[in-house]
């Protein structure tokens, strides 16, 4: 059996759907395929149940169509249901099982704050989509692979951060999932133990005026480590502290201790920590705006930014230490 399975993004997205290649590849022992978009490739290089990782990218459409449909697959898995997806069903003809977006519901429960969104995590819909091939649930969680030379190695670390440290994710896509800066300031200086800060390039000048509060307990790594280098600071560290971002699903696969701020998104929509024991929640309860994205703003749609701004971090603070 040959299969592909299509999820052309995000970090986070695309890491909740290795439960279902891992099911194809050890349930089933299917040839798997994945077609993602090529800024994406480092989420799944090193993924074992990956047989051939195909990559989209602005120019390569046409060829990436020509190369799929070559390949005579059995089945395509759509785990991202789109206008482009539909006209890749299209072009290649084969039997294909879709994931349900519930974009019906996201608009109830985002416009009308109607919830009629089930009661299933992400990756078990994802997983519904397999299940008629014979894919069950297996327990296993999430999985995420580093190549040994993306490992990061303790000893490579400043001295003060080489017998563990909090992992803290300042960086999301979006500005409603991310912890404001005079919260993030608030949260440092009562923090008592090592403090590594995870984020992006775009991230490093806030990083940097962070690290001032403390320089030898606080280290900035935005921008210094590649994603898989930064997964693998996830791996090692005792904690994460987060927003609903790509990070938080890796360091569910990790299955590491999760502090997870919640912004302008909710826990309903199925997208939180999976198969996770050890996460502590954290939101502004009674916000009748909240949920207002499924995804997020680059500003406050109201102003205020109180599901941020409203964050308890006094009670995240006396979980943490």
């Amino acid at each position: 059996m040959k299969v592909l399975v299509v999820r052309f993004s995000s970090i986070g997205d695309i890491v909740l759907t290795t439960p279902v290649v891992r099911g194809l590849k050890k349930q089933l022992g299917a040839e798997v395929h994945y077609l993602t978009k090529s800024n994406f490739q480092e989420v799944l290089a090193s993924n074992p149940h990956i047989d051939q990782l195909h990559l989209l990218n602005p120019t390569n459409w046409s060829a990436i169509v020509a190369l799929l449909k070559a390949e005579k697959f059995d089945y395509i898995i759509d785990l991202h249901h789109n206008v482009r997806t539909l006209k890749l069903k299209l072009a290649l003809g084969v039997k294909a099982y879709s994931f349900d977006k519930l974009n019906i519901q996201k608009w109830l429960l985002v416009n009308l704050k109607i919830d009629r969104m089930p009661a299933l995590h992400i990756v078990d819909r994802y997983l519904a989509c397999v299940k008629p091939l014979g894919v069950n649930k297996d327990l296993e969680g999430l999985d995420y692979f580093i190549a040994s030379n993306d490992e990061v190695s303790m000893s490579s670390l400043p001295l003060a951060f080489q017998n563990g440290y909090i992992g803290l994710v300042i960086g999301a896509q979006h500005f409603t999932k991310r912890l404001p800066k005079e919260k993030l300031f608030e949260l440092l200086q009562h923090l008592t133990q090592p403090v590594i800060i995870l984020g992006g390039p775009t991230d490093a000048e806030l990083a940097e005026e962070l690290c001032k509060l403390a320089p030898t307990r606080i280290y900035n790594a935005c921008g210094k480590y590649n994603l898989n280098q930064s997964a693998s600071l996830v791996k090692q560290a005792q904690k994460i502290i987060c927003n609903d971002t790509g990070l938080m699903h890796i360091a569910a696969a990790f299955q590491k201790e999760i502090h997870l701020l919640w912004g302008n998104t909710i826990p309903a929509f199925g997208m939180g920590p999976y198969a996770s024991n050890n996460t502590y929640h954290y939101e502004v309860a009674d916000l009748n705006c909240r949920p207002c994205s499924k995804i997020g703003f680059q500003q406050c749609p109201k102003g205020h930014f109180n599901c941020m701004n409203l964050q308890d971090i006094t009670k995240l603070i006396g979980q943490v230490n």
